[in-house]
């Protein structure tokens, strides 16, 4: 049987035309739903920093840079195949050079930037703030805010650098080991 084209009946029998019926797919993308979702959690965690001063929101900041050295989960997944500027990030993490990681992270940053990667990190947070309680709400709120609203978001770029730090053997995971670079 050939494949039906997109502007042939629908296989199904409805009378429509395949791209108007069983060949398109409706409703909000998976990128915007974990928009609408970041969205969400960012308005119901903003109350929780209303009465912080901007001297509390620098210590949040420094707390929410340090999380990804808390748990495994604040890590990224990385792709097997890195590209181009993941690959100048995984060298300069390496060699152990600060100022060219961070340089690396930098300009790496917008090719893995995703509304799911966010949301990933979200979740995570959310989960060490509900099951165990690692982080506190404060914490937890300014993480969700930063992810929801931030361009580039720092908890993503914290992130970012410690997944290939730990990754390339230049840090220890949150457990105190120290991995094979490969």
């Amino acid at each position: 049987m050939a494949n039906t084209g997109r502007n042939q009946p629908c296989a199904c029998g409805s009378g429509r035309k395949t791209k108007r019926c069983c060949g398109t797919t409706t409703g909000p993308s998976p990128d915007q739903l974990d928009r609408a979702w970041l969205s969400t959690q960012a308005h119901e965690w903003a109350p929780e920093l209303s009465s912080c001063t901007t001297a509390d929101l620098d210590e949040l900041l420094d707390e929410v840079i340090d999380l990804p050295l808390l748990d495994l989960s604040l890590h990224l997944p990385l792709p097997r195949l890195l590209p181009p500027p993941l690959e100048r990030l995984r060298h300069a993490a390496a060699a152990q050079d600060p100022d060219a990681a961070a340089n690396a992270a930098a300009a790496a940053l917008p090719s893995i930037d995703t509304p799911s990667l966010r949301a990933h990190l979200a979740r995570a947070v959310l989960a060490l703030h509900d099951d165990d309680h690692r982080i506190d709400c404060d914490v937890t709120a300014y993480a969700i805010i930063d992810l929801a609203d931030n361009d580039p978001s720092y908890l993503l770029f914290a992130a970012l650098v410690q997944t290939f730090a730990v990754t390339a053997g230049a840090a220890r995971t949150p457990a105190g080991l120290v991995l094979a670079s490969r």
